[in-house]
């Protein structure tokens, strides 16, 4: 019986799965050479969302990431997770920007690509599988798990086969919603062992509470390769935790032959860092069955949590979990693995939001209908097809197939701020984020979102209260204030949705103010400073069907149209994202355009008209 090797999540997807992303690179490296002791086989330290979060929220160059974990990790397999043809962005790249990233990613410092196609659809891994092999890295081939009824062994075996036959290394069933039961994850090793000469390797989340008696039944099946994270950041939405699987293999022929003491020290000094990002903890941190008919992947329920929590939803939570297998099935079940598990969780929340299925549909969700993913596994109900996108014809091709080499492009476009390669990838990723970033970076002035002080937590503990409805006295007159919504905590002017006796209005406020918690009870120490200064910005509110209204809170991505622009009701006029996903809003009748209310970077709310149509 051969020994078991173990792949450590810590860097990457346990803390994706439990703090929405949020650790910061100067908390990784003074643990770096405790874990580089330890003699994982690899360390999972990049790709997934932690390049979009370095770059949206950190503010930290996820290349500059890569470069300080591989000096400080000299010893260690560095390990990414590559999501084939749509690389760590939320589209599909062309094969020139594919193949310099797998590049970039071997120079500085990725050993080990984990490679999935979220459709399964294998046509859009071959390009990434053979960069890596070129580039002389290891190439991990990864089967998207998940039950369905179009979704059973011979399909996986079949898939297992097309990765050896590419050349991958290693085989992964990345089970991201923690599905894999004990005894189905013996039958499917057994049967990927007979399909596949390669090592089987096995990746579960522990959200419904079956990874950790799954992994052990695969490894008597013959899996030789374990996910695990260290307990600091493990367990609920995460994973198995580490200690506990070195432990319960100690002393059989599987015995990994790692420390246990020194893997408790490596989680003594992560439990002190996971105090710092308390702002960010999942509410989702224990077993939760319902996953087991959401298929809501780990790594996804802090963010979904989070986001909900943004825009004032949080308490319709369980409306979405019941709205996402829905969905899923409309859209022919596929997997819930990025990008696929945010275009049917956005898809999901539209639907709750609005109340009405499919009323706004985001454009990510037409694109996946019109084939520009790949193949679904299953059929789409062809009711929501025609309802989203008509007769519009679907690609049969490899979707990459339809795209112009584009570097570039994307090099001209910022060559005014860079020149790297890596920095050209990052604007490739995310276009409006990466250029603010390489701008901010330019000008010296990135600054991290801040982290809440230890003693704000303590202070919101108890039953304390804002109020979010009341009346304010001014100079004899009395207005109603209802306060609707906020936008990100941390950002240097912080919109505040309010509506003054029913007009709504937001206001941009810069905190100039603070306000320190002390002392017992009810008593409160202020510390002042200069009057804050805001500003408004008025946009009307809503009252009649030529005006353009969102379905959620998020941010102006394109402006469409013009005044005097002639339009027909279901033309798209606005581009807003929100939830990481670019949502087109159509204009609700024909007519003309007689005003725009609103630019490319506004953030905005349902409670506002965007534009105004005059009905024909």
């Amino acid at each position: 019986m051969p020994k078991v090797h173990l792949t450590e999540l810590v860097l990457r997807d346990g803390h994706q799965s439990l703090i929405a992303t949020r650790m910061r690179t100067d908390d990784m490296l003074p643990i770096c050479q405790k874990l580089d002791n330890v003699g994982f086989w690899s360390l999972e330290a990049w790709g997934g969302a932690t390049f979009d979060a370095c770059a949206r929220f950190l503010r930290e160059d996820p290349w500059e990431r890569l470069r300080k974990l591989r000096r400080a990790l000299p010893n260690s397999r560095l390990q990414m997770l590559l999501r084939g043809q749509n690389l760590l962005g939320y589209r599909h790249y062309s094969d020139d920007v594919a193949r310099l990233f797998v590049q970039k990613a071997a120079d500085n410092g990725v050993d080990v690509f984990r490679i999935f196609d979220a459709m399964n659809d294998l046509r859009n891994t071959r390009t990434t599988v053979e960069a890596v092999k070129k580039a002389g890295k290891h190439a991990e081939g990864a089967i998207s798990y998940t039950t369905s009824p179009v979704h059973n062994i011979p399909y996986f075996a079949g898939l297992a086969k097309e990765f050896e036959a590419m050349g991958c290394d290693t085989l992964a069933i990345k089970d991201a919603s923690g599905l894999l039961s004990p005894y189905h994850a013996t039958d499917l090793v057994r049967a990927l062992k007979d399909a596949v000469s390669i090592p089987v390797h096995v990746h579960s989340h522990a959200s419904s509470g079956l990874a950790s008696m799954s992994l052990l039944k695969a490894v008597e099946s013959g899996a030789t390769m374990l996910d695990t994270c260290i307990s600091a950041f493990s367990e609920g939405s995460s994973h198995p935790t580490t200690e506990s699987v070195v432990a319960a293999l100690q002393g059989t022929p599987h015995d990994t032959g790692l420390n246990l003491g020194l893997l408790q020290d490596i989680a003594a000094y992560f439990r002190e860092v996971r105090k710092k990002y308390w702002q960010f903890e999942s509410k989702f941190t224990g077993v939760d069955s319902r996953m087991l008919a959401s298929q809501v992947p780990g790594g996804m329920v802090s963010n979904l949590s989070n986001q909900l929590k943004e825009q004032g939803a949080l308490h319709r939570f369980d409306e979405v979990l019941a709205e996402i297998p829905r969905v899923r099935q409309d859209l022919g079940y596929p997997p819930l693995v990025t990008p696929t598990s945010q275009i049917v969780g956005t898809q999901a929340v539209l639907n709750v939001l609005t109340g009405a299925r499919y009323k706004s549909v985001a454009t990510e969700v037409k694109h996946y209908l019109h084939g520009r993913y790949g193949k679904t596994p299953g059929e789409v109900n062809s009711e929501v097809r025609n309802l989203v996108i008509g007769n519009a014809e679907i690609v049969a091709c490899r979707p990459a197939d339809l795209l112009e080499d584009e570097l570039d492009k994307l090099r001209g476009e910022i060559e005014t701020l860079t020149r790297a390669d890596e920095d050209v990838l990052t604007y490739a990723m995310f276009p409006d984020i990466g250029r603010v970033f390489l701008q901010e970076r330019l000008a010296g002035a990135l600054h991290p979102e801040p982290l809440l002080p230890p003693e704000a937590r303590t202070a919101a503990v108890g039953p304390r209260f804002a109020p979010n409805e009341f009346n304010v006295t001014l100079h004899g007159e009395t207005y109603h204030i209802h306060l609707t919504g906020t936008g990100h905590a941390g950002q240097e002017k912080r919109p505040f949705f309010v509506s003054v006796d029913g007009v709504p209005e937001e206001v941009l406020i810069e905190v100039m103010n603070e306000i320190e918690l002390a002392g017992e009870g009810n008593n409160v120490a202020r510390k002042a400073k200069p009057a804050s200064s805001s500003a408004m910005k008025q946009r009307p509110h809503p009252f009649h069907p030529g005006h353009v209204t969102t379905a959620m809170p998020g941010t102006i991505v394109a402006v469409q149209v013009a005044p005097g622009a002639k339009v027909k009701a279901g033309d798209p006029v606005l581009v807003i994202e929100a939830m990481k996903m670019e949502n087109e809003v159509q204009a609700p009748v024909s007519g003309t355009v007689i005003a725009v209310f609103v630019t490319k970077g506004d953030t905005v709310t349902p409670d506002e008209a965007l534009i105004e149509i005059q009905p024909e």
